[in-house]
């Protein structure tokens, strides 16, 4: 989500992060750049034809799942919301297809309140040092809001996003290149280089 990331529309920011789910950022960027030269508001989205979003979107990951599921949003949205793309994390997990995720992810870039994005990357990497003792993503945003200091919400998914695609990955992660090895506990970790 790397362009769109810069955005502070609320609405862009919602619609590409459910594009980006299991797919890389550049393909997820030209997906939203693509869509969003049909429609930028939910309003002139929820009249155009799902086969027209899906061609848009192609090829990120589960296209016309994705794409049903942003015609279902836009158009909550309309109806249910006025055509404002909710600032509450209990009206973002109404939307199908979106998550805590996605939703933590909404409300700080869209509307800088306080979150914890975890994604696959947060949820192994904090288990992996032993800060954390989770089995879900989601798990482990409810231990880090406890454990985590405020300060850090808003960025520890950006600190170990590219950390864990780059060092600290799922198998055989770089310990001998990681600069704070000496404090990980390296859980579940059998080899590692």
């Amino acid at each position: 989500m790397g362009r769109v990331a810069h955005e502070k529309d609320p609405f862009k920011i919602l619609i590409a992060t459910m594009l980006s789910l299991r797919t890389k950022d550049s393909t997820t960027d030209e997906a939203a750049r693509r869509l969003f030269s049909l429609a930028s508001t939910p309003f002139m989205l929820s009249d155009i034809p799902q086969p027209v979003v899906e061609e848009a979107i192609y090829p990120v990951g589960f296209y016309k799942t994705k794409a049903r599921s942003i015609l279902q949003t836009a158009r909550m949205i309309m109806e249910k919301h006025l055509g404002q793309v909710p600032d509450t994390m209990e009206e973002l997990l109404e939307f199908p297809g979106v998550g805590r995720k996605t939703a933590n992810l909404v409300l700080i870039l869209g509307f800088d309140k306080m979150g914890i994005c975890v994604d696959t990357h947060v949820h192994r990497i904090t288990n992996r040092w032993g800060y954390v003792t989770t089995k879900t993503p989601d798990e482990t945003e409810i231990v880090l809001r406890r454990v985590l200091p405020k300060r850090h919400w808003k960025q520890i998914n950006n600190l170990l996003v590219p950390y864990g695609q780059n060092l600290c990955l799922p198998v055989n992660p770089s310990c001998s290149r990681c600069t704070i090895n000496t404090y990980c506990d390296r859980v579940a970790v059998r080899r590692y280089r």
